[in-house]
């Protein structure tokens, strides 16, 4: 029988854990993203159904926070402003105000930026994550971008942006200093490893992602989420560091130990005890928000 105390990594140096100051944690689940199936996992949520019964079972596990993805009929990565209304419809019935719910705005190989901007811009979504690259992606795309977030920011939208490397953090810096992006507290995501490309040799340390936050003058707020194994080792590092934590089935469907997970609200469970482990505790929705704004 797996425990969860046995899998974990050893613990960090008490200078480490003198940083994390809050002791308010995130835990944000993202049970399913835009690319697996069931042959990845039998328990991956993919209808509206699964998508409730998940949201329940990690908000009870600990999650305040859940980053989904929505299908078409046939299984499909989708944008579809009217099936994410009515999803989200039928979660805000289930879970109430106990759970952050944020849609993605993921091109995932379907959508064109300019298909991304229109989908999302009819949905008008309260929280949304986004990945900085897929919107500006070069200087070129500079006005259509910011006037892209400022929409979205205007209208009260909670937006966390994806940044996939030290220099997308040092870009998205660059980007709030020069009045491009609106607002002037922000809720970030650093992703370690990639889902196509599991080469680990080129992966930056969290130390590396942080960095170029010292330059930035306004708060910020961030989160971590890996690929496969690299999910329990960035976790522990945000824990430790007073960051917040995405898991799920998205990312990775396995245990520490490599075997597979029985759900998602299970790997919910472990990330909120590791959590503890550094004195920090998982709250509602409410304390999610304030990330944000």
């Amino acid at each position: 029988m797996w425990h969860w105390k046995s899998a974990l990594p050893p613990a960090l140096p008490a200078r480490d854990r003198a940083e994390a100051v809050d002791s308010s944690i995130v835990i944000a689940a993202a049970p399913n993203g835009a690319r697996k199936t069931k042959i990845d996992h039998p328990h991956l949520p993919l209808t509206t159904k699964e998508l409730i019964e998940t949201a329940i079972s990690c908000t009870n596990a600990g999650a305040s926070m859940m980053h989904f993805h929505i299908r078409d009929g046939k299984g499909r990565h989708s944008l579809d402003p009217e099936h994410y209304r009515r999803t989200l419809s039928e979660l805000e019935a289930a879970v109430g105000d106990r759970l952050l719910l944020q849609v993605t705005s993921e091109a995932a190989g379907v959508y064109s930026q300019p298909e991304q901007i229109e989908l999302l811009q009819r949905l008008a979504p309260h929280c949304l994550s986004c990945a900085l690259r897929e919107f500006i992606r070069s200087e070129d795309d500079l006005e259509s971008g910011s006037r892209f977030f400022s929409k979205l920011y205007d209208a009260g939208a909670l937006i966390q942006y994806i940044l996939y490397s030290p220099a997308e953090v040092a870009w998205f810096v660059k980007l709030c200093e020069q009045g491009v992006l609106p607002g002037s507290k922000h809720l970030l995501l650093f992703v370690f490893g990639r889902y196509l490309d599991r080469d680990d040799t080129d992966i930056a340390s969290l130390d590396e992602y942080l960095l170029p936050l010292k330059q930035h003058p306004w708060p910020c707020s961030w989160m971590v989420c890996g690929f496969d194994q690299h999910e329990f080792e960035v976790a522990e590092g945000a824990a430790a560091r007073g960051g917040h934590i995405r898991v799920g089935f998205e990312n990775n469907c396995s245990r520490p130990d490599g075997s597979q997970a029985r759900n998602n609200s299970e790997q919910i469970s472990y990330m909120r005890r590791l959590a503890e482990t550094y004195g920090r505790s998982s709250l509602d929705s409410s304390y999610a928000v304030t990330l944000h704004r």
